[in-house]
């Protein structure tokens, strides 16, 4: 039987949830502060974590940033009624592995609950391999970190994760619904744009900084690729800061 820690301020949602999982087969643990959360998260291991983002004392936010930050790998599904653009993305760079808005279905956050566990706890030390360069790029799994011409990108930990998953394939066009499948442990839904945002950040953070060259190529329609190709070469994307 998996366990569920549901971190959830409002006692008519927290136990609503707690009663569709129970019923669905899954053992709910039910706390309403963040803090009570992050210790739970920590000394028991839960399977997956149904977590609010406005929680008194430590946020939703904050109890990401702590778990990943500590090498706790436990799928985390937000339940928000936060509902914009920022707030997924953010949730997601964080370490988010889904994201919900309220109201949601029952029935749909059971089928999501049940998808992470299935999936089970991430690998924390998947990116420890070799470094990898290409021409004024250098991407340092050790580091969780790329440089560019020798400055640091200042990449979040989703942000590396994907630019070197595509590092990886050497060139090779990776679909969006294999990232969000690598990246993110799920399908990739109709209107989900989540790949497309964060490669429009990766094109910021390391084209733009990049002297010499463009290194995110876009396949239209298909997905992207990791390339180094002289910056005003037909490789290179006319507008690198598109998608």
């Amino acid at each position: 039987m998996a366990k569920v820690l549901i971190v959830e301020d409002d006692e008519v949602i927290g136990r609503g949830i707690s009663g569709q999982l129970a019923n669905a087969g899954f053992e709910p643990l039910l706390v309403s502060r963040g803090e009570t959360g992050l210790a739970r998260l920590r000394f028991e291991r839960p399977d997956v974590v149904v977590l609010d983002l406005m929680l008194p004392g430590i946020d939703g936010w904050k109890l990401i940033e702590t778990a990943r930050s500590e090498g706790i790998g436990t799928p985390i599904l937000v339940v928000s009624a936060r509902g914009t653009e920022q707030d997924r993305v953010r949730a997601l760079e964080l370490g988010a592995d889904d994201y919900l808005v309220k109201p949601f279905s029952m029935q749909e956050l059971v089928a999501r609950v049940r998808a992470a566990a299935r999936r089970g706890v991430r690998a924390q030390d998947e990116t420890r391999g070799e470094a990898i360069e290409l021409e004024e790029l250098l991407i340092d799994p050790r580091e969780v970190q790329a440089y560019v011409d020798g400055e640091n990108a200042n990449l979040t930990p989703t942000e590396f994760r994907l630019l070197y998953a595509l590092a990886q394939e050497h060139g090779r066009v990776v679909t969006r619904e294999e990232l969000m499948q690598r990246i993110w442990g799920r399908r990739q839904r109709p209107r989900d744009r989540t790949v497309d945002v964060f490669v429009r950040k990766l094109r910021d953070k390391i084209d733009r900084r990049a002297s010499n060259h463009t290194f995110l190529h876009t396949r239209h329609g298909v997905g992207y690729k990791l390339q180094a190709a002289p910056k005003g070469s037909p490789e290179a994307p006319l507008r690198p800061t598109a998608p």
